[in-house]
């Protein structure tokens, strides 16, 4: 059965000239169903996970009753993770190409305060933003919201296992009652329910079909013993030699032992938890996206809002405790068009987990020995990406193209070694071919970027 197309939809003619340009024509399943509901201005609560066009969804749903001729906050979205923040500013630019001069801002912790404030008394269309960064801007009167008429709260489930359930509380009590909540999350436990019943008015509810293809996703599950479950991470990279690998643990200790073990092997891995500074979590995401770590070790939460094109594979390094949770993470891998591959670790006392995993995917989970698994030859795991950190970002006006001119130019690199560029505030990320690391940073640094000479060190 073919999916219904954005053109059955009561859309402005821009916006869906918009749409088609943008290679938008059938509406995926959660859009199919959302959609109609939203665009009625009906309330709404989606399950839905990351990759399965929610975004698009909800963004159509607040270009097309916004108002250009105001500069008031008429819609904002509440998001877990700065990253996710920027993704569905990004997301929401893109839909709103064909409107005229839609702003969107973007408020989040982890960045100064003083320029968001001169943002926002030129006056934004839509607020993306983090609950924690978003509650001080309305406590200090630099955001006003009393005009809003769209609220949506993405990845709520994560919003709350992140402990904003009273952030998110004090900010809709500040908006309209009269207003449209929609609410995206991609497990619906207690406390959604909870959260729904305060603030939402008759709530539609839709769910897209989470579970995943067989054919793009293969699952593996291995029982061992709780004092094996590290040993087993090392002997299921060795066999499997990921270049692009997520471990997933429950504990930020835990985390931290598996980092200790796999760095002391020789293989590349880094720990991604809810204690690291902004600018931290910034440099080892921008690692992992570039190809220059192979293992990013995170709990459930800090891992939210993760986004990598294509991950070889998720390891399980304890089964989560639900089993929504599990389809989540096991979703990570082979998207786009890429198989990928996800290995779960079951300890005895995990068993229940196990049949709960079993009974939401309604087949028998496929059981291998890991004694079977072979060792390939070869070095440990290296990522064939290095990555060079440049003291210097966006607020020194720097470009990827500054970056990308002075590897290509004086530095005598071929393009095709460059990998990824991310530019933050104060610092960016270049990746190089591991072979030409060492010249690359030596160039640079007696060299100069955009006309200045940069200190530039090697990650």
């Amino acid at each position: 059965m073919s999916s219904p197309a954005f053109s059955s939809l009561p859309l402005s003619a821009a916006l869906l000239s918009n749409l088609e340009s943008l290679g938008y024509t059938q509406m995926t399943p959660i859009q199919a169903q959302s959609l109609p509901v939203m665009l009625k201005g009906m309330d709404l609560i989606a399950q839905a996970k990351t990759g399965s066009g929610k975004t698009a969804a909800f963004a159509i749903a607040l270009l097309e009753p916004l108002n250009p001729r105001w500069f008031g906050c008429q819609a904002l979205v509440l998001c877990p993770t700065r990253e996710l923040a920027d993704q569905v500013a990004k997301e929401i630019r893109r839909l709103a190409r064909g409107a005229d001069n839609i702003k969107v801002l973007t408020l989040c912790g982890g960045v100064s305060f003083g320029p968001q404030v001169a943002s926002l008394e030129h006056g934004a269309h839509i607020i993306v933003g983090t609950p924690g960064r978003v509650q001080e801007h309305l406590r200090k009167g630099t955001l006003k919201i009393d005009g809003l008429r769209n609220l949506v709260l993405d990845e709520a489930d994560r919003m709350l296992d992140m402990g904003f359930y009273d952030s998110i509380t004090e900010i809709i009590d500040q908006a309209p009652g009269k207003r449209q909540t929609l609410l995206f999350s991609a497990t619906y436990p207690a406390a959604i329910k909870q959260l729904a019943a305060r603030f939402m008015r008759d709530p539609q509810q839709v769910r897209a079909e989470a579970l995943h293809d067989d054919a793009q996703i293969e699952q593996r599950f291995y029982e061992i013993a709780p004092e094996q479950r590290l040993e087993a991470v090392a002997r299921l990279l060795g066999a499997f030699r990921p270049e692009s690998c997520v471990a997933f643990c429950f504990t930020k200790q835990q985390c931290q032992e598996l980092v200790e073990k796999l760095t002391g092997l020789g293989i590349s891995a880094m720990a991604l938890n809810g204690d690291l500074e902004q600018r931290d979590r910034d440099q080892v995401l921008a690692m992992f996206a570039n190809r220059s770590l192979s293992v990013l070790v995170a709990t459930d939460v800090a891992a939210r809002g993760l986004d990598i094109e294509a991950l070889d594979m998720v390891i399980n390094v304890e089964l989560a405790r639900d089993a929504e949770i599990h389809i989540h993470r096991v979703g990570r891998t082979g998207r786009a068009g890429h198989k990928g591959l996800a290995v779960s670790l079951v300890a005895p006392a995990e068993a229940h987990r196990a049949q709960a995993i079993e009974a939401l995917q309604q087949a028998p989970l496929n059981w291998l020995p890991l004694g079977n698994l072979k060792p390939l030859a070869g070095a440990p795991l290296q990522p064939p990406m290095v990555t060079l950190c440049i003291a210097a970002g966006r607020k020194d006006k720097l470009r990827p193209g500054d970056i990308l001119g002075a590897l290509t130019g004086d530095a005598g690199i071929a393009g095709t070694q460059v990998g990824k560029i991310a530019i933050f505030d104060f610092q960016a990320y270049v990746a190089v071919e591991r072979d030409v690391a060492r010249q690359a940073l030596q160039r640079l640094n007696q060299g100069r970027i955009k006309g200045r000479a940069l200190k530039v060190r090697m990650l």
